[in-house]
Parts: structure tokens; sequence; C-alpha cells
């Protein structure tokens, strides 16, 4: 099945035509361009450096919104930073394109991060905790629930991925729950609004999408139902992923990288009403959820709600390590990751910013 998305027109005209126009260079040329263009150091907060985002997700989400502001709104230029947001095909992608050497950062779930450490001894590191819960919803219709997990089994559910972070999580849903995930079978599908008419049609039982997609699908159809993992599932983070390598040879970037982040996220918690941060984010981009304010601010509300983990005096992107290994354990009760593996070493949060008392 083919994977959907947003086309063209969604994002400016001077920002689709530089994403087309490196999407052809990497076709042609291979990993290697991305190398040269991505990974210059830099020097603390004031030098000048560029590297290239990994981002798993499209860039025309409000997942992709602590980024998008750092760019928009120069918060990873105040730290040096040039930083190219170049999309790949999911999370494993995302993670083989890390571990070439080709960006020096991405964001993924904290399933695939544990998973791929104790499997397979893959050498990365999470150095910022961005979402204290699932950010995955399961779109559905009412005429065919999925409110619990025993209503996933024998039925299809659409993953952006095969083995990405979706599928996994949908995997730990039912493993939670003691059922066997094997009998839910996954279909690549894409992420957007229009994949509903999937679900509509009887193809696939349900599929994972953003939250701002979740919430502009209910707003457009009477009988969109959703699905939130994160009443299940515990260990579903969302992370800021690294390569050990790159964390021993230049702990700089990274450091200037997540205090990007990090005033993005400072700027969102206290927009109360969302009304700069959004209109930062128009100046520079346009898509369905971030141009209708109703679904922007729900959705903004959402997200923020997993970032500060409901707590806003909290410090931001800081890795909690009992809720760290609880995840491992859990992983590991489900058969979802191998046990034995050192969790402990698998996170760092020696990069980000000193958070003052």
């Amino acid at each position: 099945m083919p994977t959907h998305s947003l086309g063209p027109t969604s994002l400016s005209r001077r920002d689709f035509l530089k994403r087309s126009a490196m999407a052809t260079a990497i076709a042609a040329t291979g990993p290697a361009l991305l190398s040269a263009c991505g990974s210059g150091p830099a020097a603390g907060g004031g030098g000048a450096g560029s590297m290239t985002f990994l981002s798993l997700l499209p860039l025309e989400t409000l997942s992709m919104s602590p980024e998008l502001l750092a760019v928009a709104g120069g918060h990873f230029a105040g730290h040096g930073l040039d930083v190219t947001l170049q999309p790949v095909k999911g999370s494993p992608q995302a993670m083989q394109t890390l571990i070439s050497g080709v960006g020096p950062v991405t964001r993924l779930g904290q399933i695939d991060v544990m998973t791929a450490a104790a499997e397979s001894q893959q050498p990365v590191v999470n150095i910022g905790t961005l979402s204290r819960g699932s950010s995955v919803r399961i779109v559905y219709s009412k005429q065919n629930p999925l409110e619990k997990p025993e209503d996933f089994l024998g039925k299809t559910i659409g993953v952006p991925s095969e083995a990405g972070t979706s599928s996994k999580v949908v995997s730990l849903v039912l493993a939670n729950a003691g059922l066997d995930p094997e009998r839910t079978p996954r279909q690549v599908t894409g992420l957007t609004p229009g994949t509903f008419n999937l679900v509509q049609q009887g193809r696939i039982a349900g599929y994972a999408a953003s939250i701002d997609t979740a919430n502009i699908v209910t707003s457009q159809h009477e009988d969109a139902g959703v699905f939130d993992p994160g009443t299940v599932v515990k260990a579903d983070s969302q992370i800021y992923v690294s390569a050990k390598d790159v964390l021993r040879k230049d702990p700089d970037t990274l450091r200037a990288f997540m205090a990007g982040i990090h005033d993005a996220l400072t700027e969102f918690v206290a927009d109360e009403n969302f009304d700069k941060t959004i209109a930062t984010l128009r100046e520079k981009y346009s898509f369905a959820t971030l141009d209708d304010d109703k679904i922007a601010r729900a959705s903004l509300g959402m997200m923020r709600e997993l970032w500060t983990g409901g707590d806003p005096s909290k410090p931001l992107l800081v890795t909690d390590e009992a809720a760290w290994l609880a995840g491992y354990e859990e992983l590991t009760a489900a058969g979802q990751a191998e046990p034995g593996g050192d969790a402990a070493s698998w996170f760092d949060n020696s990069l980000l910013p000193t958070t003052k008392a």
C-alpha cells in the first residue's frame, strides 16, 4: 500500500524548493551528501556550525513543533547552529542513518532505543527526554472501535513503517494485556488525515497518527475515535538520540542542539494560549494542523502536558532514571526487549542546559 503524505503546498515555496533540491541530491549521491552538509562542529554558544537533524516524521506536523520553533524562532541560531531538518522514512531508517554518521541527532521512541541497545548493542544514547508519555494515537471508526487491547486482535492496524515505533507500541499494548502481538497484522500506511478513508473503507481497522492528525480527523469525521496507547504503555516516551561516537567526539554540537530545543520548549511552556509561538511558526511554515487555530492550540496543549509530564516546575528534557529503568522492565516483561541490558548506561543528561534553582 502506498504511503500517503501531505502535498508540497503545505510548506512555504522556499522551504519546499529547498527540501526538494536536497531530496533530489540525496537520491543521486547517497548518504555522502548529508555527511558533507550535515555535521560541522558548533563552538559552545557563539560559534558557527551546521548540522542535520534526522526526523522520522514528516515536517508537516505539530509533533515536530519543538524543532520547527527552534528553527523559526532562532533558538538554534542563538546557540551557533544552522540546523537542517531532514525527514527520513520512519524510525528504522532514522536509527540506521544516525549510526552511519549522516546526522548527529534524531528523535526516536524509548522502545526503539531500548530494543536496539539490548538486542544488538547499537551504539546509541538518549541525550534528552522530550515526551513523558505516548505521543502516538490510534485513529479508528466508532463503528469498529479500538477502545481496549482486546479490540485489536485479528484487526489490521496501519503504521508508518515496518518495525517502527508505532508498530512496537501496538505490540506492547497487546503484550501488556497478555495477548499475542502476532495476532494483529500491520500494514504500512500514511500518517495524514486522509488515511482515515482507508478505515472507513474497511481496509484497515485503525492507524497510528500524531496527536494533531488525530485531532483534525475527529474534527472532520463524527465517526472517528482515538485510542491513546499511553493508557496502557509506560515505555513510549520520545527521546533525542545520538551515537556514542558523536557524544565522545563532538559534544559541543549536541549541547548546542539541546540548548536550542530547551529554549523552544521553554517558550511553548510560557506561552499560555500559544499566540506568540503559533505566529512564529506560521512566519516560516504552513500546513493543515498549524493553520487551523483550534486544532493547533488543542494539539500544542496536549503536547505541552507530555513535555512537562503535567508539572511545568520540573526541568524539561531531563531523563528520570527511575522511569527509564521502569520502561525497560516493562519491555522485558512483555518479551519486547532482551533482558540483562545495562539500561542505566543508555541515557546521558550531561548535555542538557543547567537548570537554575
